[in-house]
């Protein structure tokens, strides 16, 4: 059974750092692509970032130069590092993944939803002032 799970979300405080994981297990082709989405409190899920291959990498605007994507596919684990937190980063957070190759990103250059088969439950991040 495939499966994506994530960890890491945590209450954090403005301008404070986080990291989640995602660590996918059962795969038996490789996952070519992985990304973070996350849907804030009553509000349509958002791409964050995206990584396909060990790179490239792209980010949504309004998280680039606050988050890093990464991955370890000795360990099957994608990263997102996030920092100088702001109020609006409060969602849950989900890893989505597929096998197949390609690059594509919405206008705002996260990573668009319908191109992963597969996802995670989720972790949620809260932050507070």
């Amino acid at each position: 059974q495939v499966q994506l799970v994530e960890s890491g979300g945590d209450s954090v405080q403005v301008g404070g750092s986080l990291r989640l994981s995602c660590v996918a297990a059962g795969f038996t082709e490789r996952l070519y692509r992985m990304a973070w989405f996350r849907q804030p409190p009553g509000k349509e899920r958002e791409g964050v970032a995206l990584i396909a291959g060990q790179s490239p990498t792209s980010y949504a605007h309004d998280v680039k130069g606050r988050v890093a994507i990464s991955r370890d596919n000795a360990e099957n684990t994608l990263y997102l590092e996030m920092n100088n937190v702001k109020l609006e980063d409060t969602a849950i957070y989900s890893c989505g993944a597929d096998t197949r190759y390609g690059f594509q990103t919405t206008s705002g250059g996260g990573p668009v939803g319908s191109n992963y088969r597969y996802w995670g439950q989720g972790s949620q991040v809260t932050v507070s002032s």
